[in-house]
């Protein structure tokens, strides 16, 4: 195990890939994961709900298969540089792309006496039929896995699964009547003689032409062993029992049947609608790399890549574009025990006033670990849930909020069944304080009113105790809305992303993104 001392690691970055990875040293990866937005699944382009997403892929589409494969082009030959000469790299994608994929892929990798080494099919799902314009065409129940190394030599773990159960009845059908193994008999003789082949043992000898596969002081460590069946003919030859439990199984074939996708009530499910199981990519980490070496995902998603190489002990790199992404497979990492860098996330007020409107409530929601509103239209003006209390929580990226604004909220307050409510914003009127401290005074709705340089500084100074300490305490409201903050990482909840209907369309974002050009 030799790491690479000059590769950081262990470190997340919200960026786009391309420009990451072209500041990485060549040959500095092991293995490379990546599973991009699929050609054939456009609606994808917009996982998390946040604009960073529409910024990186919303010409993606432009030109049709040839802009995708020339976008993906770029990421890949940046890729093929920074794979060691042993690395290897696994390619997700969809069959309606994986062709024009592979022969973009096969000159990149062949010009390093490496190449193309398998396609492997997983079956993602079980059977149904499919429509397309009023059509009906096969079920389309696959992913492709494209399988390329960078060398002739690569880091290669043999991985068997299980016999399959006909395959055990037909040739495993004897049991041992003591031990109660299964066991099936095995040729003890050979074609092509090896050294002391052809003496006679216990007074039998192999078939004509025939040689023992075997020496003697072996034949009689396997009788010792009851290992060894005598026929009942007197000219027969013995036979070897080989038990099954003994047979590491069917060496890894390129048709992956035997792994589940994620299912609605898997305990690893985070809400992201196009996660991988980590059987997936346990079986993959496994087999191409050893511990200690450098696991690297360039479009990280909800992070499964990073939390199986973080459990099998190798290093780690994950990049992706979407800052919720990057900061649910932060606290992914740190509830499996890692310590993760998070490089790229917007952190200061200047960082935040540059977000685009969904970036900037989702930035919110995470930092108080709140859940974002089921509804994106007719909420109320509630556009989250704080974690501890499901209090209603709204977030204006606007300074100067005012009255009317807190008026308004007040009755959507009270219309939701609680008697306490958050407002986010940069500042606000005098006349926004006033309405929250009337509204109090006689009883109503409790409505807190917290700036984004309040929410950042206390949250940091909850977070990370070792920094100095802030320049004023948070108040109640502001401590009661981070409660959740003050838990260990391994106690706080990752999070889901939620339903595919309760996110902004692509349309939507789009359009917010042009017209926060416009301004």
């Amino acid at each position: 195990m030799n790491p690479v001392g000059y590769l950081e690691t262990n470190v997340l970055y919200c960026d786009d890939n391309l420009d990451r990875l072209a500041e990485f040293p060549a040959e500095c990866i092991d293995l490379i994961y990546l599973d991009p937005p699929f050609f054939s699944n456009r609606h994808y382009e917009v996982i998390w709900g946040d604009e960073a997403e529409v910024r990186s892929f919303e010409d993606r589409w432009q030109g049709g298969i040839n802009v995708y494969v020339d976008w993906m082009r770029e990421r890949l030959l940046e890729i093929h540089r920074i794979l060691k000469p042993t690395g290897s790299l696994y390619l997700h994608c969809d069959p309606s792309a994986s062709h024009y994929l592979k022969v973009m892929l096969d000159p990149i990798f062949e010009g390093s006496n490496g190449g193309f080494r398998s396609e492997i099919i997983w079956k993602r799902s079980s059977a149904h039929s499919d429509t397309k314009q009023g059509r009906r065409i096969h079920g389309h129940i696959h992913d492709v896995i494209l399988f390329y190394t960078k060398g002739r030599e690569w880091t290669w773990n043999p991985i068997y699964t299980p016999y399959d159960e006909a395959y055990v009845k037909s040739k495993y059908r004897h049991v041992d009547p003591e031990s109660g193994r299964r066991f099936r008999l095995d040729n003890l003789t050979a074609a092509k003689p090896g050294g002391d082949t052809s003496y006679e043992w216990h007074g039998r000898r192999p078939y004509r032409g025939r040689f023992w596969a075997y020496s003697r002081e072996k034949m009689d460590q396997f009788l010792k062993e009851g290992r060894i069946r005598f026929p009942t003919k007197a000219d027969g030859v013995p036979e070897l029992k080989r038990y099954l439990d003994e047979m590491p199984g069917v060496p890894l074939q390129d048709l992956w049947t035997d792994l589940d996708p994620i299912n609605a009530k898997a305990a690893e499910r985070l809400g992201y609608p196009t996660q991988k199981p980590e059987t997936l990519l346990e079986r993959i980490i496994e087999s191409s790399s050893d511990e200690g070496q450098i696991v690297l995902d360039p479009f990280c998603g909800c992070g499964t890549t990073i939390a199986v190489a973080q459990r099998l002990k190798r290093q780690w790199i994950g990049i992706d574009i979407s800052p919720t992404a990057v900061g649910l497979m932060s606290r992914r990492a740190k509830k499996l025990g890692a310590e993760p860098k998070v490089v790229g996330l917007p952190t200061t007020e200047v960082d935040l006033r540059t977000l685009k409107p969904f970036e900037f409530q989702n930035w919110v929601m995470q930092r108080i670990n709140g859940t974002p509103s089921p509804k994106k239209s007719g909420d109320m003006g509630i556009d989250g849930l704080s974690f501890m209390y499901h209090e209603p929580i709204q977030v204006k990226q606007s300074y100067g909020v005012g009255r009317n604004v807190v008026d308004n909220f007040e009755t959507a307050v009270e219309r939701s069944g609680k008697d306490r409510g958050y407002i986010v914003a940069f500042s606000f009127t005098k006349g926004a304080y006033e309405e929250a401290a009337r509204a109090r005074s006689v009883g109503k709705t409790n409505i807190a009113l917290i700036t984004v340089a309040e929410l950042v500084e206390a949250s940091e100074s909850i977070t990370r105790p070792a920094m100095p300490k802030p320049k004023r305490r948070p108040t109640p409201d502001l401590m009661r809305l981070l409660s959740a903050l003050t838990k260990s990482a391994k106690e706080q909840p990752i999070g889901e992303a939620g339903p595919r209907s309760s996110r902004p369309s692509a349309q939507k974002l789009v359009e917010s993104a042009k017209q926060s050009v416009a301004l």
